[in-house]
């Protein structure tokens, strides 16, 4: 049947499928709601990934874990940078605790982004459009129209910086805890970054100066429960294009972080934040640091599972309108393995397609 309905999700009439639901604004929340047992064709996903769920090995690995309490002492901060460079480069994800945000806020903030999902449709609908790359946007799938099957999540996402929304566009059940979580969020992405920078052998402040969090998207994601988790994902596995990503989560799980050959569960931890590397951070530490591979497997419990992600982004290019490994990181025994590409290539690479994994990297590798 799954096979079947692949093939028929291939043909010409899958984008009237697509074109249907979009324009229905309802989202998948809205068929969750719906209470439907068999899932639209359009979110069935191809064998070779359903059978890539199936053979999961368990593992009792997990994402390292680091403590940020005493970041600022003398004595324990060169730790915390082994421990933050160590996980960075192995791992390219770890959950940072005692982070100096109240896990008031953290609460607040998933109950928000929950209540904007669980509004009625016609209310959600005001906000829904297709403008990816700035202002305030609700829909259901970024990348609908690109991908080869839909996946089961909604997303209201809004552009912080550089030019951040008006007030009113903010929808007003999320507007305080959207704003207030976007200065606390940044404030542990800039004290990262120095770990970071530190863990490279550069001065703490070197990532603020090349602007690398003063581009900020902030994605609040619903997975609301499906009725055949098996045979769709929540979220494609994929490497994120930019510097770093923070996310906090409700503690339904489903993030899985791809290490080595296995896939990893990410046990969320109360009050803890997730950081993971981008490929714009592979590309500048020249391999140092790595983006790997994750994915949000479909909703299988009866709890909606809540996440809201923002992602921390380069906003002033070189002059010259080109990057790629920094200068300081380079010597005679390493030098660059990534060319330098443009900002045009950077946009045209991840607005042109679904997602995926470590494609830009790919094209601007350096053969030998």
């Amino acid at each position: 049947m799954a096979a079947a309905a692949t093939s028929n999700i291939c043909s010409g009439d899958r984008m009237k499928q697509v074109k249907d639901f979009d324009e229905s604004k309802m989202g998948v929340k809205g068929l969750s709601d719906s209470g439907i047992t068999t899932i639209p064709t359009i979110f069935l996903h191809p064998p070779e990934t359903l059978r890539d769920l199936k053979s999961t090995s368990p593992t009792t690995a997990e994402i390292p874990v680091i403590d940020l309490s005493e970041v600022n002492s003398d004595t324990q901060r060169p730790r915390i940078v082994e421990e933050i460079r160590e996980a960075a480069k192995t791992w390219g994800f770890f959950q940072v605790i005692n982070h100096g945000v109240p896990v008031k806020v953290l609460d607040e903030t998933i109950s928000a982004i929950k209540a904007f999902h669980n509004q009625p449709r016609e209310v959600k609908a005001k906000h829904y459009k297709r403008e990816e790359n700035h202002g305030v946007m609700y829909t259901s799938n970024n990348d609908l129209y690109r991908s080869e099957a839909a996946c089961w999540h909604d997303s209201l996402q809004m552009w912080m910086s550089p030019q951040p929304p008006k007030a009113d566009d903010i929808p007003e059940i999320c507007r305080r805890q959207v704003v207030e979580w976007d200065a606390h969020a940044t404030k542990v992405a800039e004290n990262v970054m120095e770990l970071l920078s530190l863990g490279l052998g550069l001065e703490a402040g070197k990532f603020k100066t090349l602007t690398f969090c003063d581009s900020r998207a902030l994605v609040g994601h619903i997975y609301p429960p499906c009725p055949q988790p098996d045979l769709t994902m929540g979220i494609t596995s994929h490497t994120d294009p930019g510097i770093i990503t923070v996310l906090l989560q409700n503690q339904v799980q489903g993030l899985q972080v791809k290490h080595g050959d296995q896939w990893v569960d990410v046990k969320p931890l109360p009050g803890g934040l997730i950081i993971n590397i981008g490929d714009f951070l592979q590309i500048v530490s020249n391999g140092e640091y790595k983006s790997v591979q994750h994915r949000v497997l479909a909703n299988a419990s009866k709890e909606q599972r809540i996440s809201i992600v923002i992602f921390f982004n380069l906003l002033k290019w070189r002059e010259r309108g080109t990057y790629g490994p920094l200068p300081e990181l380079l010597t005679p025994e390493k030098p660059a393995v990534y060319r330098e590409f443009t900002v045009q290539e950077f946009h045209e690479n991840f607005y042109t397609k679904g997602l995926d994994s470590k494609s830009l990297i790919e094209k601007i590798k350096i053969t030998i």
